[in-house]
């Protein structure tokens, strides 16, 4: 059996122990997606396996999740709509390219700061989900409301995202107005998550990065 298959074969057996039925076929399509999308070479199973965990946490909250969905010519990892409301989800495993080797802060900053602009505009509800011995890299200023953003964050987000996200380039716009509103702390192995708070999340994180 391929080591793809297998492996989220044993964590959909965690993920349907008290599930109910309706949400195990959710579940059940949303692996054969991944399996297919394995299967054309899209798709890896670090970070296959942390969708599938997230997936569970938010169709039990009542959202018809879809994942690697195309959206305003983008691809986000998690798509939920519940009502007339969506939500997106961009899974972060914290991997630096060996090109990255001597500037990962740096790398690891422009990366997050243009997830949560370029994705940030397109739904009612953005998260970040990453694994909890993962530091996120949050530009402080992407945590303030947008009507706090000062020229100077702008600038700062712009030139920062810049650097190696340019293709094609955020706008000040996308900047002004983009949200983070929930971090999920995914944790694979005992198949569950933890909702932080982005301003609790980088004041824990200034907290251990300063040690």
């Amino acid at each position: 059996m391929d080591k793809f298959k297998r492996d989220l074969d044993i964590l959909s057996i965690k993920l349907y122990n008290d599930t109910p039925e309706d949400a195990k076929k959710q579940l059940d399509d949303l692996k054969n997606k991944l399996i297919q999308m394995h299967e054309e070479n899209v798709v890896k199973i670090n970070h296959s396996v942390m969708e599938m965990v997230c997936a569970k946490h938010l169709i039990l909250k009542g959202y018809k999740v879809d994942i690697e969905r195309p959206i305003n010519g983008l691809v986000c990892d998690l798509h939920g709509v519940k009502g007339f409301g969506s939500h997106i989800v961009e899974i972060e495993t914290g991997f630096i390219p060996p090109s990255h080797a001597l500037d990962p802060v740096k790398y690891r900053q422009s990366r997050i700061a243009s997830k949560i602009i370029r994705y940030g505009n397109h739904s009612e509800k953005f998260a970040l989900g990453v694994p909890p011995y993962y530091l996120l890299q949050i530009p402080d200023a992407l945590v303030k409301p947008p009507r706090s953003r000062t020229k100077a964050d702008l600038k700062h987000l712009k030139i920062l995202c810049d650097l190696y996200y340019k293709n094609p380039p955020v706008s000040y716009d996308e900047i002004k107005h983009s949200r983070i509103h929930v971090i999920y702390l995914i944790d694979v192995d005992a198949a569950n998550i933890r909702e932080v708070d982005p301003v609790t999340y980088i004041q824990k994180r200034d907290l251990f990065s300063s040690i």
